[in-house]
This record gives structure tokens, C-alpha cells and sequence, in this order.
């Protein structure tokens, strides 16, 4: 098993009432909520912490985009992976550059994707793993103005171009429904061949999974439930889906983010932690306005199909205004204790679910700096190396991870 650090940039000072008012994302009042200073604390703590997971032996590390959302004000994650990239190059560090990543599905520049995905694995020494969401519908249709109805097609035209672009040999021209380029030249192309591996984020919609197996690339649960309780019916019916297929049952095909908080024992965990995963949960996407996620036209007939069959009690996804801590940790939301009762039951999960690379959550919310860097340094220490490799001590391999530069390439002096 791979174990990468997942990190969003979420606005490290918003009022304790945050959620009693506003909304993390689209309408939030800026000059009420934050400030310059604010700002600049929260991007250089991000980026000391995800710096801090690839010196401490994380397999990878993982930026994510969101636009106008407080909750992670990462519009461009490229820019943060640009950082990581030299750092993992110049330090020399064995961890992947994982961007989940541009979205195609709201871009009108779907070729400066392709450029800056290209440019990101040269910086890196072919580290990156390239991931290519849909968009949330908010984000997508309301932040961007693309019609609900465009975005997947959007989607699948900007895929296709980018793998096109970082693929030919000659210039050639492209005259798309979305997208028209008269000369596609791309400089420079990935280092990786063919490509950097390819991750699909989504929330489970069967029309998603099938096609990211038609790819033969990795499906990503990006959910804040963790894996039991997020991925519950998904990966069983990927899995069902990928035998159907005829494709290899392999763990590594999927990943997906768990929160998780380590301290010397489960009681100081849950004294030290409890506050802020709680906290960071009443803040979140979670107690976004569903119709944000389904603007019209952006769910495909399949999606809806599937909304329609689950009518079983929404649970905790229907409190997290009123969240505690004790019902995050009782579903799996957060796994949070000594080191011993997390790699325990990350390992139990892990297994249930067949998950092949594990993104952890390691700072949520309003988590102080020192708290989160507390976390990283004994999840690193004490949990990664029981956890890591698990699935190729099994025999699986995974294909769906960076190979760095070619063998074949000359270096330069």
C-alpha cells in the first residue's frame, strides 16, 4: 500500500460561529472573514506541513483544487505543486507529486493544463501523478458559468486533448466542440512515458468508476467520511464492476482520504484532537447546500438513477452543523488514538475495502500549526512503516504509481 499525505488549504481563522452564518463556499464575505495576514499564515503552514510529510517518508504527497470555497482556497494547486516539485528534486525525496488536481470539466484552457501537468513532472524528476476531476458542480457551473449540461463533456473532450497533446509527434491543429486550437505544440511534454499515471477523483457515480476502468487507470474516493463509511457500496460494486471487466482485482486501482490524529495514548488523542476534527467538520463542504452539488444538467441520468435507489437515512452527512466528535470517530469519519489503535484499524479497513493507497488527512480546519506538525511527525514514526507495502508484501504490483525519469534519458550537465 501507498500512503500519501492529503492536504486542502482551509482558512486557518474563521469565527467559532462560522457555520451558524455562512456558507464555505461561493457566498462566504471575504473582508469579514479574512485578512492578508490570515492568508499568508495559511498557505506557509500548508506548505511547512506538506514539506514536513515528504521529509518524514510519506510515499507521496497530495494538493487538491477548490475555487472561492474557504474551506480550501487553492484555485490553482499547480502553484503549490510547483513548490513541492523542486523540494522533492532538489532533497532528492522518494515521494510521489500527487495533483487531484485541474479540473477539466470547468476549464476553457484545457491546454494549459496539459503544459502545466507536463511541466510539474519535469520539476519533479517524473514524480507526478496526474489528476484530472470532473469539477464540482458549484465550482464548475455557478463559480466558473459553465452549463451544467457542458461539464462532463467538457470533461472528456479536455482528457483526450491533453493525452493527444502529450502524446504526438508533430503539430497538429484541433477543432473541438469546447476547445479550438490551430497549432497544438506542447513544450514540454512529461518525462514519464507514456505518461504520468492517471488519477480519476469522483464520489462514486457508477458512469465514473466504469469509465476510469475502461482507462485502466485509478479511481479516487474523495470523500471527508473516511473509508469504511464513504467508500460503504462503493468499492464493492467497483470491484464487482472490475471482475466484470475482466480487469485485474488489484488494490492499487483505488484511493481514498482518511482523517487521522495520533498522540501518546487514545484519551490525550481524543482530548488534544477531538475539538478541531470536530470543528473542522462543522465548517467544511459537508454543510455546503445540496442543490451546490446538482446544478441542473450536471449529474448524468445514471447518477441520478443511483441518488434515487439510496433513499436509506442520510446519518451523520445530515448533522455536521451539529457534529460531535464521538459520532465522527464511531463511524470511521476519523481515526484518531495512539499508534497502535490507528495503524490497527487503518489496516482493518484497508483490507476490508481493498484500498491501495491510503491519503491521509493529517490537518483539518482550524488545527494549529504545531498540533498538525505533532501529527505528521508521529504518524510518520510510529504508523507509516506498519502500514506502508502492505499490499505488495501480498504480490500485487502497482501500476499506477510514478516511475521518475527514464532509464534512458541522458543527463545533462
Amino acid at each position: 500500500m501507498k500512503v500519501a499525505m492529503f492536504q486542502q488549504a482551509p482558512y486557518r481563522f474563521l469565527p467559532e460561529d462560522f457555520e451558524q452564518h455562512w456558507s464555505p463556499a461561493v457566498t462566504m464575505p471575504y473582508r469579514r472573514l479574512a485578512d492578508a495576514r490570515g492568508m499568508t499564515a495559511t498557505y506557509h503552514q500548508m506548505l511547512d506541513e506538506l514539506l514536513l510529510g515528504a521529509r518524514s517518508g510519506f510515499d507521496g504527497v497530495v494538493v487538491t483544487e477548490h475555487g472561492q470555497a474557504a474551506y480550501d482556497i487553492s484555485p490553482n494547486p499547480s502553484l503549490f505543486a510547483a513548490v513541492l516539485a523542486n523540494t522533492i528534486r532538489t532533497e532528492g525525496l522518494d515521494a510521489a507529486l500527487i495533483v487531484l488536481g485541474r479540473s477539466l470539466g470547468k476549464t476553457r484552457e484545457p491546454l494549459r493544463i496539459a503544459e502545466e501537468y507536463a511541466m510539474l513532472d519535469v520539476l519533479s524528476g517524473g514524480r507526478l501523478v496526474a489528476g484530472f476531476p470532473v469539477g464540482l458542480s458549484y465550482d464548475a457551473n455557478i463559480n466558473q458559468g459553465i452549463p451544467g449540461v457542458d461539464t462532463r463533456g467538457r470533461f472528456h473532450e479536455g482528457y483526450e486533448l491533453v493525452r493527444r497533446a502529450w502524446a504526438a509527434d508533430e503539430p497538429f491543429a484541433f477543432n473541438g466542440r469546447y476547445a479550438q486550437y490551430a497549432h497544438v505544440n506542447l513544450w514540454p511534454r512529461p518525462v514519464q512515458e507514456p505518461h504520468p499515471p492517471l488519477w480519476f477523483p469522483g464520489s462514486g457515480n457508477p458512469a465514473t468508476t466504469e469509465w476510469v476502468l475502461d482507462q485502466d487507470a485509478a479511481f479516487v474516493l474523495l470523500t471527508w467520511f473516511g473509508v469504511k463509511m464513504g467508500g460503504a457500496g462503493i468499492f464493492d460494486r467497483f470491484w464487482e464492476l472490475c471482475e466484470e471487466k475482466g480487469r485485474e482485482v488489484n488494490p492499487h486501482r483505488v484511493a481514498v482520504v482518511q482523517v487521522c490524529a495520533v498522540a501518546e495514548t487514545d484519551e490525550r488523542a481524543e482530548r488534544e484532537y477531538g475539538p478541531w476534527l470536530q470543528k473542522g467538520f462543522r465548517h467544511g463542504p459537508g454543510i455546503l447546500a445540496p442543490h451546490l452539488f446538482l446544478q441542473p444538467g450536471y449529474v448524468p441520468l445514471r447518477g441520478l438513477q443511483g441518488m434515487l435507489r439510496n433513499t436509506g437515512d442520510p446519518g451523520i452527512v445530515a448533522r455536521l452543523r451539529t457534529v460531535e466528535f464521538a459520532e465522527l470517530q464511531r463511524e470511521g469519519c476519523v481515526i484518531v488514538g495512539s499508534a497502535l489503535t490507528v495503524r490497527e484499524r487503518l489496516e482493518a479497513v484497508c483490507r476490508e475495502m481493498k484500498v491501495g493507497n491510503l491519503l491521509v488527512m493529517l490537518h483539518m480546519g482550524e488545527m494549529p500549526h504545531e498540533l498538525a506538525r505533532k501529527n505528521i511527525e508521529l504518524f510518520s514514526a510510529e504508523v507509516l512503516p506498519h502500514i506502508k507495502g502492505m499490499w505488495e508484501r501480498d504480490g500485487y504490483e502497482h501500476r499506477w504509481w510514478p516511475t521518475g525519469v527514464p532509464a534512458t534519458a541522458e543527463a545533462v550537465a
